[in-house]
């Protein structure tokens, strides 16, 4: 049994922690979401909305992409259909075995998203749906190594948990509509197991404090999109519902881009 509890946590500390927990779960995670998530689309969130829906990435064919946190790569399987060449990335080997066994595999790499294994201006687009971002202690970091990588003009687009939601509940039910925590309490989830090990670790920063650090990598920030619940959807997802849908944000998508391109001469 894991113990819940909030206190503080480094990064290296939330990268074992999660690559671990991922490891385990990759497969159970797989079973669970993998047919709202498909083999071979970009998904960036639990309430559904797809990249073919919202169109941020921009032109895609032809581009050089990476996705981090992929997952089982099914974002990375939708960017090549469309025509890019792209690099699928996770910091769990479970994650990415599990993607492998899906088939029509990009190229893969096991890494973490705060020390990318490529070369400066490598890419010409950065993506991630719900990856990386809630789970590093130096989500800064991640921003400044995504700038690195990309190529000027690129983009750079990541989903993540809504930071309104830090302040509720995780509960699809009414408990969930009622703030209990501080949106301005910054000290991480933390789930521990029996011997006090940290076996899990979410990260929660606020609106401010992401639109800082995609500042301070460099990086223009374009667009930030909240996604509504939509009409269709009436599946629940852990501590996402309809219900609770209809009311706050559940997903923040942030979409930048590194100067140097034709939006930002």
């Amino acid at each position: 049994m894991s113990r819940v509890i909030r206190r503080a946590v480094d990064q290296e500390t939330s990268v074992a922690a999660n690559r671990r927990w991922w490891d385990d779960e990759a497969a159970a995670y797989q079973a669970e979401h993998g047919a709202f998530l498909g083999d071979a689309d970009l998904v960036y969130g639990p309430e559904g909305w797809r990249e073919a829906d919202l169109h941020l990435l921009g032109p895609v064919r032809g581009v050089v992409a990476l996705e981090i946190g992929c997952g089982a790569a099914q974002g990375s399987r939708w960017l090549a259909r469309a025509g890019a060449r792209v690099v699928a990335t996770d910091l769990s080997r479970g994650m990415l075995l599990t993607g492998q066994a899906i088939g029509e595999n990009p190229p893969m790499a096991q890494c973490d998203g705060a020390a990318l294994p490529f070369a400066d201006a490598s890419f010409d687009l950065v993506v991630t749906a719900y990856g990386v971002m809630p789970f590093v202690a130096d989500s800064a970091g991640v921003m400044r190594e995504v700038a690195r990588v990309l190529r000027p003009g690129g983009r750079f687009v990541f989903s993540t948990t809504h930071p309104m939601r830090w302040a509720f509940p995780d509960d699809p039910g009414p408990l969930g509509l009622v703030a209990s925590s501080s949106y301005f309490d910054r000290t991480p989830y933390v789930e521990e197991d029996d011997g006090g090990e940290v076996s899990y670790v979410e990260h929660h920063r606020t609106m401010g404090d992401r639109v800082r650090e995609i500042v301070a990598a460099g990086l223009v920030l374009l667009d930030v999109v909240e996604p509504e619940w939509p009409s269709w959807n009436d599946q629940v997802w852990g501590g996402w519902s309809p219900q609770r849908g209809a009311l706050i944000p559940g997903t923040a998508i942030f979409v930048s881009q590194r100067p140097g391109g034709p939006e930002t001469a």
